[in-house]
């Protein structure tokens, strides 16, 4: 669920006037479209807005090819969630492309960071084609350094097709001086909106239909000010009256007297139902027929519209059909101001009669905020524990967090569910204090329900979440545990949340199956872990939780790659991205990390061209589609890619990158990026570097092993078999440590662990001349590797290996695997076809795949066969087969053969 986008906030307020009144001010709006930012600061009733509406209805006549998008504001986009929401909405209506991943990404997991969503935002602007003009109205009702921060971002980043103007009443906390001095800032402000007398005289007598002297419209400019607000209820006061003149010069003192003065002349002089209607409907930010009916307790509240409007009565239609309106803010708050001093008793039973439509007609948000106004903090609290589920799912959490602190302690105690969703709240912004005694006041009033005694001064509403506390207490609890790393409390708390949740309740049983999985994996037990995270997948999705079950796919495949299982992990991810897709090609957060995790398998396989176009895919859906931790998977996993092609400085820049962006949104950190940069440094020949890195981690051979250092442990392994070229004692202390560790992870299930450890022993047997024993304890790698389809594991390790799968080979030990290997140990760093240690003398080398099929052809096995083998269609190896003759320039199989092992490429 998303914020519901109110369409009349997009609707740009239509001036009443039938003639231009401001050339000079539209000529300089026009003109400020050569700069990023127009900001129109003045104080109320300046006209502001009707200026800035009146020069978009000349834009769309005189420039159809610059769109404008508009956004009126006000307090609750205060929001940095729902800012976000309407500001897409209001691009939309330029293109209804942009920011189509943010508005996926807020029914995600979790809400993306503010400079994610912001620089995927601008990505996208770029890409638009032509100017643009968005207008921010009233940004001075959005008090949020969040939101003032976020356009600073954008201001920074703006891209040069579009023009931001932002009408407000203060200067908004934004770099205006840092604007003004590079000359990308035009500004106008109150005394530049004050009417000229040539203006003034234009708008009293063509648009208001006075009749007067120059001698009075002077004098009137002059007590006004100039000020547009002032001026029209000056012009208010004095229709239908043959004194204009007297009244004019009437006015007298400060500015301050003649507004009120105006005030108490326009509200006095109406007729006493159109007052009463609109100190009735003062209170409310929109007007529609029907809620001004149900607070004013007429039948007539449609006419009564109509007739403001008709009156210029400072009543500004938001949409087209004339259905909801509002009230020029001035005169709203000078109308609440007049009701608060006359009728204070009223204002209570107003909001009240408001709040009341509001939740008929289903708009809880406006139902609450009234309640609240009203002092009904019991209803208001009502409808909060209402609100909680949907506006949870939709992580509306400022807003609730906003509703719930004006709330009483006493009341939110009295109320089990409403204190577990405080408490939840609480925490979801960064407010800890106060989490636990929430908690600690629903299970308080749980033992009282368990116990069968009627807890007189309970208040429960939701009474289905209620049923759902006894599981959802200690689900919150333990999220808690997960997140600082406490296991055994996470485990505890867990199970306790999934015995107690109520048969119906999918998200409890989910999440705790699914923080079981991550406790498990932490542990070590690792079959365990798959277990409960796919129970709690399926928990979730039964649920309707998707967000949720695509962060839960991600740790499932990564344990999956761990045990050896990498078709599962294939297929997890793959189904991960299906969950992730959305209607019009959107994705939802965590679709961008599907395509890295696959990415990681094909790497896995040697596709390294197509493992590097899933990071491109991944990239090219925007931060808005990715999970707090891609940033650091994406480029951890393009760092290995670059190490197979022989870049290895371009890996460890990457690798150092990675570590710096290093998030594991809970997950334990299993391979920590400083254990892949020492095996990076053995690689290179820095073993100073790698043997510094052990040092600094404390590792021996004779540590207790555990899990979570496992890797850690196999990479002080391979430092040792790099120091043992040329110190046969560091090969046997290379070889003890491997076997302590082979146990461990056999004991522990650990297929790809055991697979990495028997590659390394082999080298170690190899390395001390016992070729025999090396061959078997490759045999023993070979047979656990190939149903999987392992291809990296083996070749990363380089000449050596190469050797022993020759060895192999000879001894027809898993023949069809061990060639499929050689050839791709035939195809160099940048599978060009090139061969090891050798230019290619083909004019076009064969690419990895080709090499492939070459060794399965060498084989003698048939395309049907190597169809099979290699999970291709029959066409596209018949495909190969095609290229691979032209490249070698051959007719037959027998001279492809033939002519490739005279170039050495097999």
């Amino acid at each position: 669920m998303s914020t519901p986008v109110l369409t009349t906030k997009l609707y740009i307020p239509r001036s009443r006037a039938q003639v231009v009144l401001r050339p000079r001010l539209l000529a300089r709006l026009d003109e400020s479209l050569a700069r990023p930012l127009t900001v129109i600061s003045a104080p109320a009733g300046c006209g502001k807005t009707t200026l800035l509406s009146e020069w978009a209805a000349g834009c769309a006549r005189r420039r159809p090819s610059v769109p404008l998008a508009w956004l009126s504001l006000d307090e609750e986009d205060a929001d940095l969630h729902r800012f976000l929401t309407y500001l897409v909405a209001a691009l939309q209506t330029v293109n209804p492309s942009i920011g189509q991943a943010l508005s996926a990404a807020f029914q995600g997991l979790q809400p993306p960071p503010t400079k994610s969503a912001l620089t995927a935002l601008v990505n996208e602007l770029v890409a638009c084609e032509g100017p643009f003009v968005l207008v921010l109205d009233d940004y001075h009702r959005v008090d949020s350094r969040a939101v003032d921060w976020a356009i600073a971002f954008l201001l920074e980043h703006l891209p040069p097709g579009l023009h931001l103007v932002i009408a407000t009443r203060e200067d908004p906390d934004l770099p205006l001086a840092r604007l003004r001095a590079r000359n990308q800032l035009v500004e106008l402000r109150a005394a530049d909106l004050r009417f000229t007398s040539a203006e003034a005289t234009e708008f009293l007598q063509q648009v208001m239909g006075l009749t007067l002297t120059e001698r009075d419209v002077a004098t009137l400019e002059a007590r006004t000010e100039g000020w547009i607000a002032g001026l029209q209820l000056a012009a208010l006061s004095m229709q239908g009256r043959d004194d204009a003149a007297s009244f004019i010069q009437a006015f007298a003192g400060s500015h301050r007297f003649v507004l009120d003065y105006l005030v108490d002349e326009v509200i006095g002089q109406l007729a006493e139902p159109i007052r009463t209607f609109l100190l009735e409907t003062c209170l409310l930010d929109r007007l529609c027929a029907p809620l001004c009916a149900a607070v004013t307790g007429r039948d007539d509240a449609k006419e009564r519209l109509a007739a403001l409007e008709r009156s210029n009565l400072f009543l500004v239609p938001l949409d087209d059909t004339r259905h909801w309106f509002r009230y020029h803010h001035l005169f709203a708050d000078v109308l609440r101001t007049h009701l608060v001093e006359s009728q204070p008793e009223r204002v209570a039973d107003l909001h009240r009669r408001a709040s009341a439509w509001y939740e008929r007609d289903g708009q809880r948000p406006d139902a609450i905020r009234h309640a609240l106004a009203a002092g009904e903090l019991a209803r208001a609290a009502d409808l909060i524990e209402l609100a909680l589920p949907a506006f949870s799912l939709s992580r509306q959490f400022t807003l609730l967090y906003g509703w719930l602190k004006q709330l009483p302690d006493d009341l939110v105690r009295a109320r089990p569910v409403l204190s577990t969703g405080y408490a939840l709240t609480s925490m979801a912004c960064g407010e800890m204090a106060g989490v636990e005694q929430r908690l600690s006041d629903a299970e308080r009033w749980l033992d009282e329900a368990a116990a069968r005694r009627e807890p007189a001064a309970m208040v429960v509403v939701d009474q289905d979440e209620f049923r759902r506390l006894p599981g959802r207490v200690p689900l919150i609890r333990a999220g808690r545990a997960l997140a600082r790393g406490d296991v055994a409390a996470t485990v505890a708390l867990a199970r306790q949340a999934r015995d107690r949740a109520a048969d119906d309740d999918r998200l409890t049983r989910g999440g705790a199956s699914t923080q079981l999985g991550m406790a498990a994996w932490a542990g070590g037990d690792l079959v365990t872990a798959v277990q409960m995270m796919v129970e709690g997948l399926a928990d979730l999705r039964l649920a309707g939780y998707i967000p949720p079950a695509i962060g839960g796919a991600i740790t499932l495949a990564d344990i999956q790659i761990v045990l050896g299982r990498l078709r599962d992990a294939r297929v997890t991810f793959e189904r991960g991205l299906e969950w992730a897709a959305l209607p019009e090609g959107r994705v939802r957060q965590g679709g961008a990390d599907m395509h890295v995790g696959l990415a990681a398998l094909l790497y896995e396989q040697n596709e390294l061209d197509a493992a590097e176009q899933h990071l491109l895919t991944s990239r090219s859906l925007g931060e808005l589609a990715a999970l707090p931790q891609n940033p650091y998977r994406w480029r951890a996993t393009l760092a290995r890619i670059r190490q197979a092609q022989g870049d290895l400085d371009g890996a460890q820049a990457l690798l150092d990158e990675a570590e710096r962006l290093y998030d594991g949104n809970f997950s334990p950190n299993v391979r920590p990026i400083a254990a892949r940069r020492a095996r990076l440094w053995a690689a290179q020949g820095r073993q100073n570097d790698a043997e510094r890195w052990a040092t600094e981690r404390r590792l021996t051979v004779a540590d207790d092993l555990t899990y979570l250092r496992e890797f850690e442990h196999i990479t002080l392994a391979r430092v040792l078999l790099a120091r043992g070229r040329s110190d046969r004692a560091s090969l046997d202390e290379a070889f003890g440590l491997l076997d302590r560790l082979l146990k461990a992870a056999e004991a522990g299930s650990r297929a790809g662990s055991v697979l990495e450890i028997l590659a390394l022993q082999a080298l170690a047997r190899h390395a001390q001349g016992s070729l025999p024993d090396a061959v078997v304890l490759l045999q023993r790698a070979l047979a656990l590797a190939e149903p999987e389809a392992y291809v990296r594991l083996f070749i990363d390790e380089g000449a050596d290996m190469e050797a022993l799968l020759r060895e192999a080979r000879d001894r027809d030990i898993l023949p069809d695997y061990t060639c499929t290997l050689l050839a791709a140990f035939a195809s160099p760093a940048p599978n060009d076809g090139t061969p090891r240690g050798g230019v290619s003398p083909l004019v076009e080398p064969l690419s990895a795949r080709e090499l492939v099929v070459l060794q399965l052809i060498a084989t003698g096995l048939s395309n049907q066969q190597i169809s099979e083998r290699l999970f291709l269609a029959l066409d596209t190896v018949k495909g190969h087969n095609r290229r691979i003759f032209e490249k070698l320039q051959v007719q037959r199989r027998t001279e492809a053969v033939a002519r490739a092992r005279g170039l050495g490429l097999i």
